[in-house]
This record gives structure tokens, sequence and C-alpha cells, in this order.
């Protein structure tokens, strides 16, 4: 059953828009390790393509981890469609003609729109739509890069 109202937004996406309603942090939210799942074999090769190009830029941004492999999947997998059906189009035009001789809208059309609403609505969870991103604050990219190199070096601190 669906609740009402907009969907909570992760911790992860507030603290990087600096927390903008100023609501208190649930403390008990689950943390899982910032990774980059593996990508599902099933996928198309503009999806895989795809997959991995938004997953490098959400593992940067520490918005991604081995559970949300379904949902970065079913993201990849609405884009490789969309991406295809776009192609098609492109190949056989927004009308075609019906078995009758009558013209029609292409059937790639409908499969395009709807990958690409399922694409945004994916889009929208892991926060990289335009509006969304005009929201998301993040730390000067000379100290992410800095604080990245640190991570990297394997230097022992303790």
């Amino acid at each position: 059953m669906k609740t009402p109202g907009p969907p909570p937004t992760p911790s992860n996406l507030r603290v990087l828009r600096n927390n903008p309603g100023k609501r208190k942090f649930n403390d008990r939210e689950p943390d899982p390790k910032i990774e980059l799942p593996p990508c599902p074999e099933h996928l198309s090769k503009a999806a895989k393509r795809e997959y991995r190009r938004v997953g490098r830029e959400l593992l940067a941004l520490g918005l991604v981890s081995k559970i949300d492999r379904a949902a970065l999947a079913g993201y990849s997998d609405a884009y490789g469609r969309w991406a295809e059906a776009a192609e098609q189009l492109q190949k056989y035009g927004l009308v075609i003609k019906s078995p009758n001789g009558y013209p029609i809208q292409s059937p790639y059309l409908a499969i395009l729109t709807t990958a690409l609403d399922q694409t945004r609505a994916f889009l929208t969870e892991f926060g990289m739509t335009p509006s969304s991103r005009s929201r998301v604050k993040t730390s000067n990219p000379k100290q992410r890069d800095l604080f990245e190199d640190f991570l990297n070096s394997g230097e022992d601190v303790g």
C-alpha cells in the first residue's frame, strides 16, 4: 500500500542539500556501505553502458550501495529501452503504415514514452533530475579530490 504524500528524501541527499527543511535526521536509518554493485548480465549493451556511467557518478557522490542494484538496474534497463526505441523511431519514423495501408502512430513512440516515464521516476529516486541537482550542495571539488587521494593512498593512520 502506498503511503500518502511525497516519499521521504534519503538522508545522504538531505546532507548534500544542506538539510533545507532543517528536520531532524533519522538516527536509526540503515547506512549501507557505499559501493557500486556489479552490473547485472541481463541488461542490453546500452543499458550496461549507462549502468556503469551513472554508477560511477553516483559512487563519487556517495549515493549508491549494493542494496541499490535493482533500482540502478531498473533505471538502466528503462534507459536502454528508451535509447533503442529512439533509434527505431529515427529509422522508421513517427508514422508507419498499418497492414491495411492506413497511417498509424509507430509503436516505438509508445515504448519510448513509457521508458522515458520510467527513467524519469528512477532519476528522481537517485536525485538526478535538474531540479533535484540544483538543490544539492557538495563540498569544494578540490577538497573532495584531496580527501579521495588520502583514502586511495592506502596509508595507515593510527
